[in-house]
């Protein structure tokens, strides 16, 4: 196996395992929502949105890792180069989104200036 071959299947396994992370994070979130519903828990639907956006965070981060590591480690041409920007850019931004979204606050704001209405707590 040559070493491109062998970092085209390192980048296909990452970007795997970044939709799985995707699909059984929706799925043990979903469960944990499902569990909760059913003993009259409040705020299940801030909970299932966190929990749900920490999933999609995790696959973004590894789905952008599978893309920087397939696109660089092999011969890089301007044209892959530059989707590779444009898919990092996408997801980067994506992820600041959901970080925002999960947590209430940007990732460089100190934990004190969380917003309690957005967390549940």
């Amino acid at each position: 196996m040559s070493f491109d071959e062998l970092v085209q299947a390192a980048g296909q396994v990452m970007e795997a395992a970044g939709v799985l992370a995707v699909l059984l994070g929706t799925l043990m979130v979903a469960g944990q929502a499902l569990g909760r519903l059913a003993r009259h828990e409040p705020a299940v639907y801030v909970g299932f949105r966190q929990g749900l956006g920490r999933s999609i965070l995790l696959g973004l981060e590894l789905l952008v890792a599978a893309d920087i590591v397939r696109t660089v480690a092999t011969r890089p041409t301007l044209a892959s180069v530059t989707v590779l920007a444009a898919i990092v850019l996408i997801r980067s931004f994506l992820s600041l989104a959901l970080e925002l979204e999960v947590t209430g606050r940007w990732p460089w704001q100190p934990r004190s200036e969380v917003r309690p209405e957005v967390t549940g707590r």
